[in-house]
């Protein structure tokens, strides 16, 4: 009875968020705008040359989203500790050998725990390319898997007698024996592990352990949820290296809703993720903020805790003030691969704003030579863009399945195989 209370109340809880009155879907309401160009520099001068655009305009748009929406990312180096909690050679019927590594994070005096969940195909010899990427209910959701452990942080995050954190909840998101049959090794972490996606639960995050933290800081650039787990990622291939059956050069971040948007940011800021991958990431994330469509700046910077840092509240319902917008944030990651994906019904996520941005980052692809989207119009529902740049939009809800997997596959494919 418990259970189906705490149901009934999470979905009227979700049907309410998603029908607010105050919220557009409707295209012919969203307000006139213009984006910045992704190669006009700050001073007017204009980007014809890689060389141009490595020196001076990516550092300038780097610059505006650490300082305005995702704040900056300390230098400081944390110590990080690994532990092999288990190995199985013969996992999954021997499709795979899996690891599950413990990550200690150290400042000296005070320690934040960890748990990566590995599966390496043993069909393949040698080096193998890898699929990176945040699962949001623990480790131990994306399998029915006895072994695998539950999150550290699993105490503190789950909600008492939540059917949604039983072991197995979400292994419709995680279709590891198709990863793995095309070759593909994966690793996840929950995203709870490096900065708990909960209120009051920040002193328990890797923010923590930085020289400078204050959990009271009002700095406009202070790094927040996004930034950290985005940080998280690029730990995650810190160790990553260290495996002799991991291709460097053919990584893979996908992540799904506020793991696209935090996917996206990893991306930008580390060249080692080689093709970077956004699933249903909506506003702060793929979709263009101007565009006021669906969630929007005001939503999404008022979620606590934050994900955004304070200088990001300056655009609340000022859309039209912000001086960046999503498509540059994807024209970062060029030359490396950029992938968008949408789903019909998530309106919330504005898939044409998803869209737009691969489109209007494409200049930047093109300046290395590279193909990216060439029209405005969208593809049809099943009909994936596979250049550079890609994207497809599928039927149904907010959420991963199969039909994104197979899709990210094939782009990883082209790229790297």
């Amino acid at each position: 009875m418990t259970r189906v209370i705490v149901l009934i109340l999470l979905s009227l809880s979700t049907f309410s968020y998603a029908q607010r009155k105050d919220v557009n879907y409707d295209e012919s309401k969203i307000p006139p705008y213009i984006l910045p160009d992704v190669l006009s520099c700050e001073d007017g001068e204009k980007v014809t040359s890689i060389k141009q655009w490595e020196q001076k305009r990516r550092p300038e748009i780097l610059s505006m989203f650490a300082s305005q929406m995702y704040g900056r990312t300390p230098n400081e180096k944390i110590k990080v500790d690994y532990e092999i909690l288990t190995e199985n050679a013969q996992d999954m019927n021997g499709l795979a050998t899996s690891k599950q590594v413990k990550f200690v994070f150290s400042n000296g005096t005070k320690q934040i725990e960890a748990i990566l969940l590995m599966y390496v195909p043993n069909q393949v010899k040698g080096k193998v390319p890898v699929f990176v990427g945040y699962n949001f209910k623990g480790n131990h959701s994306t399998t029915f898997d006895t072994t695998v452990h539950y999150s550290p942080v699993f105490p503190l995050v789950k909600e008492p007698d939540h059917p949604d954190w039983e072991r197995g909840v979400q292994t419709s998101r995680w279709c590891y024996e198709k990863i793995l049959e095309r070759g593909y090794a994966i690793a996840t972490m929950c995203y709870h592990d490096i900065y708990p996606d909960k209120q009051g639960l920040k002193d328990h995050s890797i923010v923590s352990l930085f020289s400078d933290y204050n959990p009271e800081s009002t700095a406009l650039d202070e790094w927040q949820a996004i930034g950290a787990w985005a940080w998280g990622s690029s730990r995650i291939l810190d160790y990553l290296e260290t495996d002799s059956r991991i291709d460097m050069k053919k990584v893979a971040i996908m992540g799904h809703s506020r793991q696209g948007k935090a996917a996206l940011w990893a991306g930008a800021q580390d060249k080692r993720f080689k093709v970077v991958i956004s699933n249903d990431s909506g506003c702060g994330g793929a979709a263009l903020s101007k565009r006021v469509f669906g969630e929007t700046v005001a939503i999404v910077s008022s979620i606590q805790p934050s994900w955004f840092c304070p200088a990001f509240n300056q655009y609340r319902n000022n859309e039209k003030e912000l001086p960046f917008d999503q498509h540059q944030l994807l024209s970062l990651i060029a030359p490396r691969k950029v992938y968008v994906a949408s789903a019909q019904e998530d309106l919330w996520a504005d898939p044409r704003g998803e869209f737009l941005s691969t489109y209007y980052a494409s200049p930047v692809y093109r300046l290395y030579g590279l193909s990216g989207i060439e029209s405005t119009i969208m593809p049809g529902l099943h009909q994936p863009i596979m250049e550079d740049v890609g994207y497809h939009i599928r039927t149904g809800k907010h959420d991963v399945v199969d039909y994104d997997w197979e899709r990210f596959m094939d782009f990883t494919d082209k790229h790297f195989k």
